[in-house]
């Protein structure tokens, strides 16, 4: 599962199970979680709608946010990198994550594409120990 924006793949465990297991592997590349945020909750909430399990992460790297801020301080309007954790129609667990390079390469610069190359390597790491 690709787009221009994200790369993914279904997961063979449940939806709390991936939840627990993304957040486990990003941590082990250097990743805190710093947001959370219950989709299928809020539109309940708000809208009264009824959606499957679907969570969306902030991922944050420390180190490469740093370096990121550090060469171009408006770059904090693109960060964190997303990570999604959802329950498809058909059921299974899907878990797709935000391609850096897509979304850094808005700033062309050498040293940023760099870093969202290096951000990307530890992410699909984090995707195939899923």
């Amino acid at each position: 599962m690709t787009s221009g924006y994200v790369f993914g793949k279904p997961v063979s465990m449940r939806f709390d199970q991936a939840l627990e297991r993304v957040t486990a592997e990003l941590a082990k590349e250097g990743f805190g979680v710093l947001t959370e945020i219950d989709v299928a909750a809020t539109l309940k909430q708000k809208l009264g709608k009824d959606l499957p399990p679907y969570r969306i992460l902030g991922a944050c790297n420390p180190q490469f946010a740093h370096r990121a801020l550090e060469a171009e301080p408006q770059i904090g309007a693109l960060l964190p990198c997303n990570v999604v954790v959802r329950e498809a129609s058909s059921g299974e667990t899907v878990v797709e994550i935000m391609d850096p390079r897509a979304v850094l390469q808005l700033v062309d610069r050498a040293e940023i594409a760099a870093i969202a190359t290096e951000v990307r390597n530890r992410l699909e790491r984090v995707l195939a120990a899923l």
